[in-house]
């Protein structure tokens, strides 16, 4: 019996990835206008950044308006900045940021008039990284 447990055992730790081999990523997905909740997902991405993790923003609904070249949000104490600045902040780290693909086909928008670096998310691309065990996912 402890034969087969040990083999159990080892096969599985095979078979598994290792959390420590991988690099975390987190995933966050922006819907909200709200300027302290589109503030807070920004700050934690940042902290997450300064952490190693691979950080990927998906921009939707009212959140989306982050991405449009010539809007400023609200500045937010303590730091006065927008949540826009912080976007672009996280962008200049390297995290890649996206918009819904529903987003500008229901705005009076185009690609052109998004910040340089934004792109038009992939819905399977979306799905299948979603699905890596190694990205963490939050909603705002």
């Amino acid at each position: 019996m402890k034969k087969q447990i040990v083999a159990l055992a080892v096969g599985l730790s095979c078979a598994l990835p290792s959390m420590a081999d991988s690099t975390p990523e987190l995933f966050v997905m922006i819907n909200s206008g709200t300027p302290q909740t589109q503030g807070m997902a920004m700050v934690l991405a940042s902290q997450a950044m300064e952490q190693k993790a691979s950080v990927r923003v998906l921009l939707c609904s009212e959140g989306g308006q982050l991405a449009v070249k010539g809007k400023e949000g609200a500045v937010l104490k303590p730091r006065n900045v927008t949540p826009n600045q912080m976007l672009q902040g996280l962008m200049k780290g390297g995290a890649k940021v996206e918009v819904c693909a529903l987003f500008l086909p229901n705005s009076d928008l185009k690609p052109s008039d998004l910040l340089d670096g934004v792109t038009v998310a992939k819905p399977a691309e979306i799905a299948s990284y979603m699905l890596q065990g190694n990205v963490k996912t939050l909603t705002y």
